[in-house]
């Protein structure tokens, strides 16, 4: 084993491995852009050697093929880099994956003797959409990473497990071109805090446009390749349960959502999955309002979801005004 990929999604994991990029090629599957945090201390422990047989790691995903006995030997992340002669990140653009890529280069930080042995590959577009076959012409440059992409990250990634985003917020004043995708993941998350009239942020608010344009259907107002919601932040999972919030809160702001909760539960059940998919959406009196900017979502229902290390509730409901790039205190 002599070059090693680590990258930040399942799919492009496996068009790397097809198209023959690397001996070995690992995917993170971490979430940073939704739900708590995990503290610094389990972080490292899932990205350190297996301590004991049962505990989780990072490599518990990992079992393809031959390589199986990679994730049975159960290897920490610096310790597998120093066995390879390159390590190389290929990073997707959005903004999970962005940061994913600042919480590595944090950690090795801390680990300067696997840091001589990294390149990163930042990609402009998701790696799994490239055709198959492709990948093996593709001609994305490598960065060696230095000392100001580890001090850029880490400055990223402390300020986005504070328990403000005010630090967050400041990064737009600061120079992280080193790490050329950040600065849109900064914008990108901070557009996800509550709008200051509104209360929903901006997922939400394209999810109420599309409803309010008339026919549609769950699955019309998901972000997607080639859809009208172009939102990068959160995965289908966490968009279903952001329409979730908005149509079954005790104050809705969409109607017609025939079945839920959006859980693996309801897509193994073929007939309730059915039902959700065909659902007929439109806006109540509450969301017209909302998305006419004359009515506070938060004011008539419950708020409760994390942002980073910022918990939103509707006593601290930080927002975010786009226009004037402002970050407004509860």
């Amino acid at each position: 084993m002599t070059r090693l990929i680590l990258t930040t999604d399942d799919s492009g994991a496996g068009a790397l491995m097809q198209g023959g990029m690397a001996d070995l090629v690992i995917p993170f599957g971490f979430r940073f852009a939704w739900g708590p945090l995990l503290p610094d201390a389990e972080l490292a422990a899932l990205l350190g050697p297996r301590s004991l047989p049962t505990a989780s790691h990072w490599l518990d995903n990992f079992n393809w093929g031959r390589r199986e006995e990679i994730r049975r030997e159960g290897l920490g992340l610096i310790e597998l880099c120093e066995r390879c002669a390159a390590v190389e990140l290929w990073i997707d653009p959005v903004p999970d994956a962005q940061l994913m890529l600042v919480q590595l280069l944090d950690y090795f930080r801390s680990h300067t003797t696997a840091v001589p042995g990294l390149t990163l590959f930042q990609s402009d577009v998701r790696i799994a959409g490239h055709p198959r076959g492709s990948l093996s012409k593709w001609k994305l440059s490598g960065v060696k990473i230095q000392n100001d992409h580890l001090d850029a990250a880490s400055m990223a990634w402390q300020a986005y497990r504070q328990p403000t985003p005010r630090r967050w917020a400041d990064l737009l004043d600061k120079n992280t071109s080193v790490l050329p995708q950040l600065r849109q993941t900064v914008l990108e998350l901070l557009e996800e805090l509550p709008m200051p009239a509104t209360g929903l942020g901006a997922t939400e608010m394209r999810m109420l446009e599309l409803v309010g344009g008339g026919h549609a259907s769950p699955f019309d107002v998901f972000p997607g390749h080639e859809k009208p919601n172009t939102r990068r932040v959160f995965d289908y999972w966490e968009v279903g349960l952001l329409l979730d919030g908005l149509a079954r809160s005790p104050a809705p702001a969409v109607s017609g959502l025939d079945e839920g909760p959006f859980t693996e539960e309801m897509h193994k059940d073929r007939g309730r999955r059915t039902r959700y998919k065909e659902s007929k959406l439109s806006l109540t009196a509450l969301g017209e309002a909302v998305l006419a900017r004359t009515e506070d979502f938060s004011r008539h229902n419950p708020i409760h979801r994390w942002w980073g290390g910022t918990e939103l509730t509707n006593d601290n409901l930080w927002r975010w005004d786009s226009a004037s790039r402002a970050l407004i205190a509860p």
